[in-house]
């Protein structure tokens, strides 16, 4: 589904991802570990349209872009949740959904029920605004908005950072269900070693902004993995 070939990213002179190769499969979670400051979300930021990458290939089902803008990124199927989750804290919960359906064909420009049957919490709080929602109800709420968009790539950045245990294991269960439908490639970067390491099928581990490893998770174990991330 998404093919990552040889990317590079500069951010002014210095040089964040030297050469970085990733795939992720429909159906499958893929994991990118690493500490924090080796190029994870700069990864996932050049992924999403976010940075323009100096060098490389990002690929959909073999269509490649050399140049990806973050509303082309969308149009072709990619969603973002990025790290701080950026909802709209003015605009009620239906409202931050229906910014992310700006991307579809206007005859499909709806909010579905699909979303309300994975986040409940959504519906109880439609007219709520975006910043009265706790911490974990803006990270549903971003996950919500994200796959309004009928992605076909999910990137989730960070999605337990700062969250309660009991929307963790949701927001889990979420991911888990996405898994097993087979229509979604998800890529998950995550410092949360055990959650990422229950839901992955697919590890790639970056330092220094290089792939240090990339293996599935048949191929590899939890300590190798541990002992690349902690390099």
């Amino acid at each position: 589904m998404l093919n990552v070939t040889d990317l590079s990213l500069h951010y002014g002179e210095s040089q964040v991802l030297y050469d970085v190769t990733l795939e992720a499969r429909a159906g499958a979670v893929t994991a990118v570990m690493g500490t924090n400051g080796v190029g994870k979300t700069s990864l996932l930021r050049a992924i999403a349209g976010r940075h323009p990458f100096s060098g490389g290939r990002v690929a959909l089902d073999g269509h490649g872009f050399a140049r990806l803008s973050a509303a082309e990124a969308a149009r072709n199927g990619i969603a973002y949740v990025p790290q701080g989750r950026e909802i709209f804290p003015l605009l009620t919960v239906t409202e931050n959904l229906e910014t992310g359906l700006a991307c579809l064909p206007r005859g499909e420009r709806s909010v579905t029920d699909r979303v309300y049957d994975l986040f409940p919490v959504l519906e109880q709080m439609k007219d709520r605004r975006g910043g009265d929602l706790s911490g974990g109800q803006q990270q549903q709420l971003a996950l919500a908005r994200a796959l309004i968009t009928r992605p076909r790539v999910l990137l989730l950045d960070e999605p337990t950072e700062g969250i309660q245990p009991n929307i963790i294991k949701q927001i889990g269960e979420v991911i888990a269900l996405l898994r097993e439908e087979g229509d979604i490639a998800i890529v998950l970067v995550e410092q949360f070693f055990d959650f990422a390491f229950g839901l992955a099928d697919d590890f790639c581990v970056i330092n220094r902004g290089r792939v240090v490893l990339s293996r599935p998770k048949s191929e590899v174990t939890r300590e190798e993995i541990l002992s690349r991330v902690s390099i």
